[in-house]
């Protein structure tokens, strides 16, 4: 990056980011970005997703995993511009997730902000809580934690 501070990332800007491709890539943009602190991750759900087709047929709901990988996502964009690491091919994996709540159910048609904050990070391992909005109201609700690895040139 240029040294400015990123305020939002675009598709473009996210894939560069971290290595998640169609049809596991989960958000669409990540606004509201403070480095190393937070951010909010925007997913719009629309029925043409291939989960849909059996989750759950006549009755389209995005499932609640797929909701807090989402969130993981989010974050791995935050950390990813916090540590330098756009086109650095890094890697991001789950170490785990606790406390999770589901609150409501997220359908077509929705916009699901994907509010994460870091409690701790700064070296290869973090841990965020999550939270996942529609239209103000909670949707989900989680802490989680991950690390990353950054590929040797």
């Amino acid at each position: 990056m240029d040294g400015t501070a990123v305020t939002h990332a675009d598709l473009d800007l996210i894939q560069r980011i971290i290595p998640h491709r169609y049809p596991f890539l989960l958000i669409d943009k990540v606004r509201d970005i403070v480095l190393n602190d937070s951010c909010v991750g925007i997913k719009c759900i629309t029925l043409n997703e291939p989960q849909f087709q059996g989750h759950f047929p006549g009755m389209p709901i995005f499932p609640g995993v797929m909701i807090i990988e989402a969130m993981a996502q989010t974050s791995g964009v935050l950390v990813g511009l916090s540590m330098d690491l756009v086109d650095r091919n890094a890697k991001v994996f789950f170490m785990g997730v606790d406390g999770v709540k589901f609150r409501r159910k997220v359908v077509p048609g929705d916009v699901l902000e994907l509010h994460v904050k870091a409690l701790r990070g700064g070296g290869r391992v973090w841990k965020f809580e999550g939270r996942a909005m529609v239209e103000g109201e909670l949707a989900c609700e989680a802490t989680f934690m991950a690390m990353f690895d950054v590929a040797k040139a």
